[in-house]
């Protein structure tokens, strides 16, 4: 009688993924050349790619200058990009006219930002449980650092804020909290509660409706004419207010659109297991209204991040106000340029370090591919 012999699973080793199919080369065929239509778009974009290179790459960085004392040194030196009108005035792009004794506290609050959002951007962070306290009080250790008055530090008007140090400022507050803010919103349009909902409703259609630039020029304006006599509440404090508020009702939209994405059916369960409104919103609802909405949300703070620059049109200077500003200087006329493409740098590697994160979190969450 012959004996059978039956595969054993776990006891022969898997055989290797065919060749040219993972790796780098297995991602370079399946999305560079997978078809004929694909192969022809890729060679085109490549000689676009070296065009641009082999041609912008000599003014942006071979042939340019890197250090002068004014725009006619630039070009006497050589024809390139005259990166000395940022190169002189690096310390005005980042931190604006904060004192320069000073900016070290800046740079100790923009590290420990990193730390504090650590665990909150990654759950499985080692030592998590610990390090969210931290974030929880990272706001007031900030405000200490950056602003002082307290500990022996220094006392800096918030009127010497500027450059990328501002727009920092501006746009992580607005982000961090309006998302909480519009959450709330977006529960109180829900709600049962007929004074609840219109409050909410009135609040998040009145700041849709009105353009950021004049909530920004009532901020730094007409907000005083409601305070009293002899009120001085801070310029930057009340734009973060406004700012705060703006983004929230486009984060509450947002949310509500997940909310409503989710089957009915599971609302009747939680009915069913005799949960609570709050333990339904926290159980059930909100976790997934929240995972639905990721891409919404990240495109509401990209847009939010990138409004910041209109902070200039009261008087407040952000990169942008603080290129013109040396625009404005005959040392620097005509680079307008170098200048504007520094911002843009910045604000690019911001938006995209966000929107990549946004799409590492979809994937991690299984909600990127359904």
């Amino acid at each position: 009688m012959t004996d059978t012999l039956q595969y054993q699973p776990g006891k022969h080793p898997d055989l290797p993924p065919p060749p040219g199919t993972s790796g780098v080369l297995g991602w370079i065929r399946s999305n560079l050349f997978s078809s004929v239509s694909n192969s022809l778009l890729t060679f085109l974009f490549g000689y676009f790619i070296y065009f641009l290179v082999v041609h912008a790459g000599g003014w942006v960085a071979w042939d340019a200058v890197f250090d002068a004392d004014n725009r006619v040194a630039c070009k006497a030196i050589d024809d390139g990009a005259c990166w000395a009108v940022i190169t002189r005035r690096i310390g005005q792009f980042v931190y604006g006219f904060y004192p320069d004794a000073e900016r070290w506290r800046a740079d100790l609050a923009f590290i420990l930002m990193f730390v504090a959002a650590a665990p909150l951007l990654y759950p499985e962070l080692p030592l998590r449980r610990y390090l969210i306290w931290f974030s929880l009080f990272y706001p007031v250790v900030a405000f200490i650092l950056i602003c002082g008055g307290y500990f022996g530090l220094v006392e800096v008007e918030t009127s010497v804020f500027g450059g990328f140090m501002l727009t920092m400022i501006v746009g992580i507050t607005g982000i961090s909290a309006s998302l909480p803010l519009g959450i709330l919103l977006a529960l109180g349009r829900q709600s049962n509660l007929l004074s609840v909902r219109v409050i909410c409703v009135t609040f998040i259609e009145f700041m849709r409706g009105v353009p950021l630039i004049t909530l920004l020029f009532v901020a730094s304006t007409m907000l005083n004419y409601f305070l009293p006599p002899g009120t001085n509440f801070n310029l930057l404090v009340r734009v973060l207010i406004m700012v705060t508020f703006f983004a929230a009702a486009y984060i509450a939209e947002v949310i509500r659109g997940g909310i409503q994405a989710i089957p009915r059916g599971q609302y009747e369960a939680a009915h069913a297991m005799a949960l609570t409104y709050w333990q339904t919103t926290r159980l059930i609802t909100l976790p997934q209204a929240l995972r639905i909405s990721i891409p919404g949300i990240m495109n509401t703070f990209i847009g939010l991040y990138k409004d910041t620059t209109l902070v200039v049109v009261i008087g407040l200077l952000d990169p942008l106000g603080i290129g013109r500003a040396a625009l404005a200087d005959s040392n620097w006329n005509g680079l307008s340029t170098e200048t504007y493409m520094f911002v843009a740098l910045f604000f690019f590697v911001s938006c995209f370090a966000m929107s990549r994160y946004s799409l590492w979190l979809e994937r991690r969450l299984a909600r990127g591919y359904q």
